[in-house]
């Protein structure tokens, strides 16, 4: 797998593996056959993890202990890879472990390799029960709080025998682990940049706007025009937050001005509004547990409004995709069911504290990020 074709002896035979067009998946591939090489490769996977810990953790002691061994064993192994692949990886010195030039174009191809493995045996033991063990999955603390206490009953039911274990991170963080393999997907927003990973669409999440009952555009009835906004001080969420561009969109098309405080949380940027400080833009999704408790007052926008959408996100080819589909279907309704509880319809009136919109049409965003 690491060198597959290359360093075979003349004498050694070889198969050739056929691929199946896929389309839109490894299309490149469609039309040639990828030699195997049968003979014995000069490293091990379990090599190749040692090499990796070490690059991860710039550490041959904390290498070891991560990977359960004694720190001479490593060792050893580390330079029996290092004679095998022809290339020093790691320089070793007082402040601690250096990756070569060599080592950096490797560890790349190294992490791929082990990922491609822990997806071989992910395979294998879906093929025996698809439906069964354990599912990493990560989630946006801008939807998590919102979502999971529908969404994991709603999976418990339908799946009994999956078990999710959910992690939550911001995008840029939560699409590097799906990428290293370090979980199986992720929800998120389709406006962030996904390239290279597989969605399933969860639905529509329309944005609010969200004031204080003495602001005024609390004393409004129809779905408010972005023209309205004009002018007016608005509260974002702070960098890293995919909900930041979207909403920072919206606002530099109605000409807002942001203010210079920057909330980590939905809840803070709420607490801050219905302290008076401006007006902020919230999703549906977290209308209905946030607004009631702030007292804030609720208003639609009109028609075209502005929205996230919400997929479930994985790597492409990976063994859990039949399962992940299952799950962003139970998902979907969960979610389907949170945002129409607390969205508004186009023609419909504003919400008052304490209270929620009837059920909304799901309705695209205007602007949002390719």
């Amino acid at each position: 797998m690491l060198a597959a074709g290359e360093g075979c002896q003349d004498n050694v035979p070889q198969i050739t593996i056929a691929l199946p067009y896929q389309p839109g998946r490894g299309g490149a591939l469609r039309d040639r056959a990828l030699p195997v090489n049968r003979a014995p490769h000069p490293v091990t996977l379990r090599q190749l993890q040692y090499l990796a810990a070490i690059a991860d953790l710039r550490s041959f002691r904390r290498a070891a202990e991560a990977c359960h061994v004694s720190q001479p064993s490593l060792s050893a192994q580390v330079a029996e890879a290092e004679r095998a692949l022809g290339v020093r990886l790691f320089e070793r010195d007082r402040r601690g472990v250096l990756v070569t030039r060599a080592g950096e174009a490797l560890l790349d191809r190294i992490r791929r390799v082990l990922v491609e493995a822990d997806d071989l045996v992910e395979a294998a033991r879906r093929h025996a029960d698809p439906r069964a063990g354990t599912l990493r999955l990560g989630i946006l603390p801008t939807i998590g709080p919102y979502l999971l206490p529908a969404a994991v009953p709603a999976l418990r039911a339908a799946l009994p025998r999956l078990a999710v274990r959910w992690d939550e991170d911001r995008t840029a963080a939560l699409v590097r682990k799906v990428e290293a393999g370090e979980l199986d997907g992720a929800v998120l927003a389709a406006e962030a940049d996904l390239d290279g990973l597989e969605t399933a669409v969860l639905g529509e999440d329309p944005f609010l706007v969200a004031v204080p009952p003495d602001h005024p555009l609390a004393r409004g009835e129809a779905p408010v025009r972005s023209a309205e906004l004009r002018g007016t001080d608005v509260l974002l969420l702070d960098d890293g937050h995919c909900l930041r561009a979207q909403a920072l969109d919206v606002c530099a098309a109605a000409r807002a001005r942001e203010l210079d405080f920057r909330a980590t949380s939905l809840s803070t940027l709420v607490q801050m509004v219905a302290g008076g400080a401006g007006l902020t833009l919230l999703p549906a999704l977290a209308a209905g547990t946030e607004a009631p408790r702030s007292g804030l007052v609720l208003r639609p926008f009109a028609p075209p409004a502005p929205a996230r959408t919400l997929v479930l996100a994985w790597r492409r080819r990976s063994a859990a995709e039949p399962t992940l589909r299952e799950v962003a279907e139970v998902v979907a309704r969960a979610a389907r069911e949170v945002v129409g509880a607390r969205a508004h319809p186009e023609t419909g009136a504003r919400s008052r504290p304490g209270s929620a919109g009837p059920r909304a049409t799901r309705r695209r965003a205007a602007t949002r990020r390719p």
